[in-house]
């Protein structure tokens, strides 16, 4: 499957000179959430070698929704300060239940910059007895340009003529407006049309990706059809990236709506639907 990549062969490559490792943990924005200090965390454990990528500095500082595309500039100096190159081999990997890896590699990919996934998180890497290294990372600037798009992005007003098919990774109970939204300014329910997969749907128990075929049907259970234009949403952009990289690793490229539902349920004008 492209683009994922094993904890074996990850600790088979530690200290390739064009090897970069990426914590890609994310401070949870959604009201209610347990939140954690994703730099507190890598300093105190992170996979040798591994920088910190923070994903909370990719995101648009000016624009009141939650977790947006940053801009160019913000990116270009991101990865400039990490080191990044043309010739950069990036992995990705994350501590957080959402994973957000997947938000990572989908803002990377909107960039042109290309990424791996780590098939499971800090917690599989310790509890393998793989090495762990302490503290803040050290890294030398570089010289950064973004490269052509490799990921496709939906605004509202594309969401409000689409004929795609949605899919949203919400939770069943928030999908249905059984629950009401974490966010006061959002009504419950979900957009017209809208087919739901609940995100950690894609995962084995322990926590590490379905094989192929499990991935695939769960899609099928859906009723969604991957050769058909296919567009996901959440709640902010983040779990929307999980099914965005399952489409990816069966070999599909779908589109991300990046306000996904704290856009459109907090919009006046945009229908909402209750029920199943």
């Amino acid at each position: 499957m492209d683009g994922l990549i094993t904890t074996d062969a990850l600790a088979g490559l530690l200290g390739a000179p064009d090897l970069l490792v990426l914590d890609a943990t994310y401070t949870s924005t959604l009201p209610g959430a347990a939140k954690q200090d994703p730099r507190a965390e890598f300093e105190a454990g992170h996979i040798p070698g591994a920088r910190l990528l923070d994903l909370d500095t990719l995101v648009d500082a000016e624009n009141p929704l939650p977790s947006m595309l940053p801009k160019r500039s913000v990116f270009e100096e991101r990865m400039a300060q990490l080191g990044v190159m043309g010739t950069t081999r990036i992995v990705l990997y994350d501590n957080s239940p959402h994973h957000t890896a997947c938000r990572a590699w989908w803002v990377l990919r909107m960039f042109g910059v290309h990424a791996a996934i780590l098939d499971g998180n800090m917690g599989h890497w310790r509890a393998e007895g793989r090495p762990v290294e302490t503290g803040p990372h050290a890294a030398i600037p570089s010289s950064f340009t973004v490269g052509a798009p490799a990921a496709q992005f939906r605004t509202l007003d594309e969401m409000r003529s689409t004929t795609e098919q949605i899919v949203d990774a919400r939770s069943a109970a928030r999908f249905t407006g059984e629950e009401p939204d974490p966010r006061a300014e959002c009504a419950a329910g979900h957009m017209p049309g809208a087919k739901n997969i609940p995100y950690g749907r894609f995962f084995e128990s322990d926590g590490h990706w379905k094989a192929p075929e499990g991935i695939q049907a769960v899609f099928d259970a859906a009723g969604l059809d991957l050769t058909r234009p296919l567009v996901a949403t959440c709640g902010s952009g983040i779990t929307a990236s999980v099914i965005v990289f399952a489409a990816h690793l069966l070999g599909h490229e779908i589109a991300l709506y990046d306000g996904s539902w704290s856009e459109w349920g907090a919009h006046p004008e945009t229908e909402k639907v209750l029920g199943a």
